[in-house]
Order: C-alpha cells, then sequence, then structure tokens
C-alpha cells in the first residue's frame, strides 16, 4: 500500500471514531474468524546499563527504566514519531512483565490509528506527554455509535455531562480507564490525557489476557480486542510494520 493511501486508510478511521470509543460501539457484525496478519517484528527498546530497572515482587519493576536517549533521538528521526512518543512506548515496553512480547512498535502504531501520537489536527505533543489541546472522540450518543451516558466522574475528563467520549491520544473510554489507567511517568496522576500514562495503560489492557504476541494470531486478538474492527487491526500492523521497518527491527 502507497504511503498516500496508507495515511487516507488511517485519517479514515480516526474521522469515524477511534479506539476503545469505537470498541463500545460495535455490538453485532463482528467477525468471528479475524484475518491474521503476519507474524509482528518484536523491536526491543534499550536500557542504559547503568539505569537497569530494579525487579520488584509481583513482575512489577520499582520506579521507572530510563530509556537510552540516544536511542530515542535516532529512532524517532527515522520513525517519524515525535521524540516524546517513542519514549513513552518504550518505557512502557520496558515496564511490562517478561511474559509479555508487546514491542513498542505495536504501541506506536495505535498512537498514529488513534492520535497521530498526539499531533492531530495539528495539535503539538509537548514533552510532558499532553498534546496541545485535548482529544477528545465523538458523543457517544447512540447515534451510529454506542449510546454511553456520562457520569459526574466520566465528565469530569470531557466536559459532557450527558453522552461519554473517548478521551486521549489512545483514545480511552472513561469506564475502561477506571480499569486500566496507570501512572506511566511517575507523576503520581493517572491521566488518560498524558501519552505517557495512557501508552502504559494500554499495554496493560493489550497484555492481560494473555496472547501470545510472539504468534500473529495472538498479536491480532490482542489488537483486534482493543478495537472490535478488522480494517482497524489492518491499520495497525501495516503501522507499526512501517516503524519497526524504519528502524531496522
Amino acid at each position: 500500500m502507497s504511503p498516500a493511501r496508507l495515511i487516507g486508510l488511517l485519517a479514515a478511521l480516526l474521522v469515524t471514531v477511534a479506539g476503545l470509543g469505537y470498541l463500545a460501539s460495535i455490538t453485532v457484525l463482528a467477525p468471528t474468524q479475524i484475518p491474521v496478519p503476519p507474524q509482528q517484528a518484536y523491536v526491543a527498546a534499550p536500557v542504559p546499563a547503568e539505569a537497569a530497572a530494579p525487579v520488584a515482587p509481583a513482575g512489577e519493576p520499582v520506579g521507572l527504566p530510563v530509556v537510552d536517549a540516544a536511542w530515542v533521538a535516532t529512532n524517532a528521526e527515522a520513525a517519524g514519531v515525535p521524540e516524546t512518543a517513542l519514549r513513552a512506548y518504550a518505557t512502557a515496553q520496558l515496564r511490562l512483565a517478561k511474559s509479555c512480547a508487546l514491542g513498542w512498535t505495536t504501541l506506536a502504531g495505535i498512537g498514529w490509528v488513534e492520535s497521530q501520537h498526539g499531533t492531530i489536527d495539528g495539535r503539538i505533543l509537548q514533552t510532558d506527554g499532553q498534546s496541545s489541546s485535548r482529544i477528545l472522540g465523538p458523543a457517544l450518543d447512540g447515534e451510529g455509535v454506542a449510546a454511553i451516558p456520562a457520569t459526574p466522574e466520566s465528565s469530569a475528563w470531557h466536559g459532557n455531562d450527558r453522552w461519554d467520549h473517548a478521551v486521549g491520544p489512545m483514545q480511552f473510554i472513561p469506564t475502561t480507564w477506571d480499569t486500566w489507567g496507570a501512572d506511566g511517568d511517575g507523576d503520581g496522576t493517572a491521566d488518560p490525557n498524558d501519552l505517557d500514562d495512557a501508552a502504559y495503560a494500554a499495554a496493560r489492557y493489550l497484555c492481560a489476557d494473555g496472547h501470545d504476541l510472539t504468534t500473529g494470531q495472538g498479536w491480532a486478538d490482542a489488537i483486534f480486542s482493543y478495537n472490535h474492527a478488522q480494517a482497524y487491526v489492518d491499520a495497525v500492523h501495516s503501522a507499526a510494520t512501517s516503524y519497526a521497518e524504519r528502524t531496522g527491527g
């Protein structure tokens, strides 16, 4: 597929409705057999030797791993991904239990499809992981999407006191964020509008069901669980594969 056609496909997906917000809108017609893409390349995110993350009980690292700054700069330029975004994806990968082979390129594929790494519609991804303006999906009001009433708690994220919206660069529905939300950058707050937090939450979500992400089927099943649409699986696979190829993965 040419770059122009890929960008068109990804843009169409974003305009329709993104991520976990779109997942909630699907009630019927989800395919029972998911076409399996080729095995997804796993690209390691290096930790500087002097800053290796210590091991903690229950498979959770103590503190945050520090991703090599030179690696981030080199691969961000090669991939065409903002350095802040690549650091968020790589840090999320390094925080996962060793049993989950989720690579940063998969998170980057999702981040591109959902919000162009927080830069959609001319936004700027700032160094703190926040976009220059908030990213909201359409109101989930039952008009071509699911009807998900807002709560006082969810309204705090999107400002609509009647209907929920998917929120942030990885497009979490507030109720899903309540389950999977996480502090990805160690600032003491779990915020779906912060790509550091959202990337780590997405990683936790993708690894939760124990899919074998080293296989095409396991990888496709995990992405399909994030968004019940085959076109979404295909788009994420195309973007993730492109990032792996550009960075030599």
